[in-house]
């Protein structure tokens, strides 16, 4: 009975945080982008019904209504926004769905969730062009880190930030602020390591409040 419990609350937060992103995604389309992917869903839905959808949510809610759309299932709308060149809501997209992929035991625990916070503020403040180096230690495919650069060719922090965000993609349950530790030191950013080991500290002195 109670594991039942758990997996229809993990059931409801993992729908409820879909709608929430697809709600944001839907705010975010700007210009003609609605209109684009319209016409990407030609085949799917239909000129028809098409003509009748007027935002970004009606859309979605034809998509999940045919068993395109799902909070396990976004592969098509990912392919969708990376058509109209929103790489970046196609990354809420997918981040969403490797948060909640599995079951409930697959979940980060809010202690370990809070020193990644930490650990991910301290990282992007100071890791600076080393970041290839730090994702190649991450272990992080050779092609990513190249897409990395091309997508993000004249922002530093942000270029950090992707390389933490599929390095917790990849991870998932198993995402360790000892692990990012690790491979700072393995890559001579002892300086940073040693940041993040005071900010931990501190945490834990606070109760991990």
């Amino acid at each position: 009975m109670k594991q039942k419990k758990i997996f229809t609350w993990f059931t409801t937060v993992k729908m409820s945080t879909f709608n929430s992103i697809l709600l944001k995604i839907s705010g975010e389309l700007v210009g003609d982008q609605l209109e684009k992917m319209k016409f990407l869903c030609n085949k799917e839905i239909g000129k028809n019904r098409l003509e009748k959808i007027t935002c970004g949510l009606q859309l979605f809610m034809v998509l999940m209504e045919r068993n395109t759309l799902g909070p396990d299932n976004t592969v098509f709308l990912v392919s969708l926004l990376t058509g109209i060149g929103r790489l970046d809501l196609a990354d809420k997209l997918t981040i969403c769905e490797s948060q909640y992929a599995g079951s409930p035991n697959s979940l980060l625990n809010d202690e370990e969730q809070s020193k990644l916070d930490i650990a991910t503020e301290m990282i992007t403040n100071n890791i600076g062009r080393k970041w290839r180096t730090y994702g190649r230690k991450l272990g992080l495919p050779e092609a990513k880190l190249v897409h990395i650069a091309q997508k993000h060719p004249n922002n530093l922090e942000e270029q950090v930030v992707e390389v933490l965000k599929e390095w917790r993609k990849k991870q998932k349950a198993e995402a360790k602020t000892d692990t990012l530790i690790k491979a700072l030191r393995s890559c001579d950013q002892n300086c940073t390591a040693d940041l993040i080991q005071t900010e931990l500290e501190k945490l834990n002195a606070n109760g991990g409040q």
